[in-house]
């Protein structure tokens, strides 16, 4: 199989990976120079930099690396160790590069108003590939959305049955009502992706989770979930807004602990608050 090909099918898939490459070479090795092998992040590989024990050790660095998502550099002294005999005659000493294969940041926003319009727009700046989803045509249309990878105008609960989300995807819960918020969670929590955040006060939060609880959901499915979205920047306005929610998943992209807090809130470890901007905004424009 061929390895690049086989990097853009783990891409398209959401998949992780990391590809090794043999990037110096002094004296003799089992392979060559810019010999290459692949590891999905099931574990399987795609080509060879030689077997033996020094492929066994970049396999486990390459299953660290996808993790990390940070690149590696390893040196293997065939001669001094020998631990790497192969059984042929070899002395040599390799560099071997280690980089993730990363799929594309995607982020499904659920709601097409003043909030998912402004998400989109920075989110598309921050690199991310964007899918919404709002069951009012007149809002989820190509003249909206025009760079979005895919606009989606259908009932909620008919969508969600039909996603397939790979759980390297982000998803922010913004649609014009509380009952909405409460269908699109009851479904995401159990999606595990990367990141999931929904607007809204604390006080809603509470009351949704309540509510899925009371239908059997454990209540630590919403120990992930960033509720009231965003980090506490302050923000107000839909812009305001979209681009606290968009910093809080670069954060999360980049493994990063900002300065700036998250408003994620607790729950069962805090009680709710009235006062709350996502609220306000949530009253004044339906959550758009």
């Amino acid at each position: 199989m061929d390895i690049y090909e086989q990097i853009v099918q783990l891409r398209r898939e959401g998949r992780r990976g990391a590809v090794a490459t043999i990037t110096n070479v002094r004296g003799s090795i089992p392979s060559f120079q810019t010999a290459k092998m692949l590891v999905r992040d099931d574990g399987s590989i795609v080509g060879t930099i030689g077997g033996g024990c020094v492929e066994a050790e970049v396999w486990q660095a390459a299953r660290e690396v996808m993790e990390e998502e940070k690149p590696r550099s390893l040196t293997f002294n065939l001669n001094n160790n020998p631990k790497y005999d192969t059984g042929l005659v070899c002395g040599g000493t390799l560099d071997v590069f280690i980089e993730p294969v990363l799929p594309p940041a995607l982020l499904y926003i659920f709601g097409a108003g003043h909030v998912a319009f402004n998400l989109y727009k920075v989110a598309m700046v921050a690199g991310f590939d964007v899918i919404v989803v709002d069951d009012r045509e007149s809002y989820a249309n190509r003249e909206r959305f025009p760079d979005a990878r895919e606009v989606i105008a259908s009932d909620f609960e008919h969508v969600t049955q039909q996603l397939h989300v790979p759980e390297s995807a982000y998803i922010v819960i913004v649609t014009r009502g509380h009952r909405d918020d409460m269908r699109i969670l009851r479904w995401a929590v159990n999606a595990n992706t990367r990141y999931l955040g929904m607007i809204g006060s604390q006080r809603k939060t509470i009351s949704i989770y309540k509510e899925l609880e009371k239908e059997g959901i454990p209540a630590e499915k919403f120990a992930n979930v960033h509720a009231p979205v965003g980090l506490e920047i302050g923000a107000v306005t839909p812009e305001e807004i979209a681009v606290a929610i968009v910093a809080e998943m670069i954060a999360v992209r980049r493994h990063t602990s900002p300065n700036v807090a998250s408003k994620a809130y607790k729950y069962a470890a805090k009680h709710a608050s009235p006062e709350d901007s996502q609220d306000a905004l949530a009253e004044t424009t339906g959550n758009e």
